[in-house]
């Protein structure tokens, strides 16, 4: 049995499946834990879900804003950006079923092996955690997220995904509430790349790490935040490249923009030279930001 983390996939269904060909995945014995962003962009988003639907609990995986937006345009309270390429799913005669399993999807995943990656607990986000966050904080806010989109009735949801658009509140407190607490959680599990050294968040701002405004910086390297003794594995950030640390693992290689798409073994040693897996993507653009 072998356990892979696989990086943004973002409707790109047959490199997917060269990747999975490349490690030799059978999901009767192995198991994905995808970070996020499954669809849009690429043009096989409706393949990438059939897909993992129909692996069942060989596939675990994460909702990023990608998928965020799905959710909201299938629901009816957004209209598809000229760049989505959703169409094929909300056409789909099995979208009641196709948007029922990503509503079930986790906002962040809590991975629990015998021997842990590099004798770390290890948490998977899509995007970042905040500063101020510890791992159970993670998994906890990431649950009150997952619980409204599972047991919401029609109107409950569409509200709610509505209200989650939005960059404020752009610090986290903890007596937040109802729609400016449930938009924190939200921006920095989906969209967070920037912050202060106190957790204010900043969305502007889309390129490589070093593009930092003044003030702020990557949130993994913000001094002394609350996950700094854990591993947070996460996508999102394509312009990243593959990081590689005891503290965070970047998975997201820009697959759709002509980049690659990464998977990582977990379960074979507690070095940090990990032996990443990829495949090239087919498309000749440049990485890009999402």
């Amino acid at each position: 049995m072998a356990n892979y983390l696989i990086g943004d996939l973002q409707g790109c269904d047959s490199v997917l499946g060269r990747l999975l060909t490349k490690i030799d995945f059978s999901p009767s014995r192995d198991v994905l834990f995808v970070l996020g962003d499954l669809v849009n962009r690429g043009p096989e988003s409706l393949a990438v879900l059939e897909r993992l639907m129909r692996y069942g609990d060989a596939a675990h995986c994460l909702l990023g804003n990608h998928d965020l937006n799905l959710l909201a345009i299938a629901h009816g309270v957004r209209q598809p950006h000229r760049k989505d390429t959703l169409t094929e799913i909300l056409q789909s005669p099995q979208l009641p079923a196709l948007m029922h399993w990503l509503k079930h999807q986790n906002m962040a995943m809590l991975y629990q092996a015998p021997k842990n990656i590099q004798n770390n607990d290890l948490i998977m986000v899509h995007a970042g955690v905040l500063p101020a966050w510890t791992a159970t904080d993670t998994i906890a806010y990431a649950n009150e997220v997952e619980t409204i989109l599972r047991t919401a009735s029609p109107n409950e949801l569409a509200e709610f995904l509505h209200d989650m658009y939005g960059d404020e509140p752009a610090v986290w407190r903890d007596d937040l509430t109802g729609t400016a607490r449930y938009r924190v959680i939200i921006n920095a599990l989906t969209r967070l790349r920037f912050c202060t050294a106190d957790g204010r968040m900043e969305f502007a701002t889309k390129d490589s790490a070093d593009a930092a405004l003044a003030g702020y910086m990557p949130w993994f390297d913000v001094p002394n935040r609350a996950t700094k003794d854990v591993t947070v594995a996460f996508g999102h950030w394509s312009t990243l490249g593959w990081l590689n640390r005891l503290d965070v693992l970047a998975l997201d290689g820009g697959c759709v923009w002509g980049g690659c798409l990464n998977a990582l073994r977990l379960d074979e040693s507690d070095s940090a030279d990990h032996e990443l897996i990829h495949v090239e993507c087919e498309q000749s653009q440049k990485p890009q930001l999402k």
